[in-house]
């Protein structure tokens, strides 16, 4: 449940523009080669073991699927990171949702207004899709922290996160 609020518009952006030659795009099935190496990182970084082949498996279907929206950032023609947004909706303010579920860049690319731009393009797709709000997750040591307040999202101080494991075994009650 999340009750809705008012925006309090965009925020001064502090993180760099993006370099010259830097690209955002919905991603199409052609790009599964690329963004399976960009998830297969993201992923590692979340301390899952590599598994390029599953991953690129989980993106197909997605796609194939429209069950996600993948967008890719390039630089001049390099696929440097991506984030995907799953589609949902709020009972609250009775209306489409997206939870942006992956943000990942390149180590290589990093500090160079990518993820700034990702954010942005996530931010103008939920508004095509007239969605209510965009949300996220992220570790509490995550360092993408300062991007995401930067690009004006909001830390949610109301309401706790809680997860159900419904695989590898349920704690007792």
């Amino acid at each position: 449940m999340r009750r809705p609020r008012k925006s309090t518009g965009p925020r001064p952006a502090s993180t760099p523009g993006p370099e010259p030659g830097l690209t955002v795009r919905r991603a199409v099935p052609a790009d599964l080669d690329a963004l399976s190496r960009l998830f297969d990182g993201y992923r590692q970084f979340y301390g899952q073991p590599s598994d390029p082949s599953t991953g690129r498996r989980f993106l197909s279907e997605r796609l194939a699927r429209n069950e996600s929206v993948v967008l890719v950032a390039e630089d001049r023609g390099t696929a440097v990171g991506l984030t995907q947004l799953y589609p949902s909706f709020t009972s609250i303010s009775l209306g489409p949702i997206f939870v942006l579920n992956d943000l990942f860049v390149s180590p290589e690319a990093r500090h160079k207004g990518v993820g700034a731009s990702l954010l942005a393009a996530a931010r103008e797709h939920g508004r095509e899709q007239a969605a209510h709000y965009l949300e996220l997750s992220t570790a509490v040591d995550n360092p993408a922290q300062r991007l995401y307040e930067a690009s004006g999202w909001i830390l949610d101080r109301e309401f706790l996160h809680y997860e159900l494991p419904l695989t590898g075994g349920l704690p007792s009650p």
